[in-house]
């Protein structure tokens, strides 16, 4: 942006265009970043960020340096996510998916420390988990925090792992880093995650990633099955449903930004 047209931005204006650049990012960012798209002030620009940060709409990452979306901001952005036209086209297609399946279908966003449920369909099955909407499980060892890890950049994710102590929840939790790292490449790769009885004994669990206009993990969907009826290979055999599900989703909110 040029000096002409940084001069003329509304100052009423500027916060919203800070966070547009943050949304965009997609990665903790500082103000000398988000300041190339928007040629502001140094100074100007260092106090929308003290500004955004005091109010909760942003935090400042352990380095000191780079900021995250806040609390506020992750709420607005699930707010906004919750509308109630997504939300009806949004159960159907869970509804959709579930029917397929079986099993009780999620969705999940990712939020400072951990997935947060969303959304989810439940299955009929007298026999099922109970995990409901605003439910937060771990990153470490559960499909759809894997997921979300496995999107990271290798230093966000090195920063995550060296911070995370790998608590067991099941004797099937990765406990070692080292192999946690190499599992997350592997779903990176692949593009799907599996939960092989780490989070719930006799539990297990599939998730793909929803993508957001740009390409980036927006949300998880998932589906988790007792052991009882499902097989990590008979959960891999609606892979394909998974992604189909979730193109779905994506399309909801590319819809919407396009109106």
């Amino acid at each position: 942006m040029d000096d002409d047209r940084a001069s003329t931005i509304p100052t009423n204006l500027r916060l919203l265009l800070v966070i547009e650049e943050i949304s965009k990012a997609g990665v903790p960012v500082t103000p000398t970043e988000v300041n190339i798209a928007l040629g502001l002030p140094k100074p100007t620009i260092h106090r929308l960020f003290a500004t955004l940060e005091e109010e909760g709409f942003l935090q400042r990452d352990m380095d000191g340096r780079t900021y995250s979306p806040g609390p506020r901001l992750r709420t607005m952005s699930g707010g906004i996510l919750s509308s109630l036209r997504i939300r009806t086209a949004r159960q159907a297609i869970l509804r959709r998916l579930s029917r397929e399946i079986g099993e009780t279908c999620n969705i999940a966003l990712p939020d400072r420390d951990a997935m947060t449920y969303l959304e989810r369909v439940e299955t009929e099955w007298p026999l099922r988990i109970q995990l409901p909407i605003g439910t937060r499980v771990p990153f470490y060892c559960t499909a759809s925090g894997k997921m979300y890890l496995s999107s990271l950049t290798r230093a966000h994710l090195l920063k995550y792992l060296a911070a995370t102590p790998l608590d067991a929840r099941t004797p099937n939790t990765l406990t070692d880093h080292d192999a946690l790292f190499a599992e997350l490449r592997e779903i990176r790769q692949q593009g799907y995650a599996l939960d092989r009885e780490e989070f719930m004994a006799d539990m297990i669990a599939l998730a793909v990633p929803v993508p957001d206009t740009n390409g980036r993990l927006m949300a998880t969907l998932s589906f988790h099955a007792p052991t009882q009826r499902f097989t990590i290979q008979k959960a891999l055999d609606y892979l394909d449903a998974m992604r189909r599900a979730a193109d779905d989703l994506a399309a909801l909110v590319s819809d919407t930004d396009q109106e």
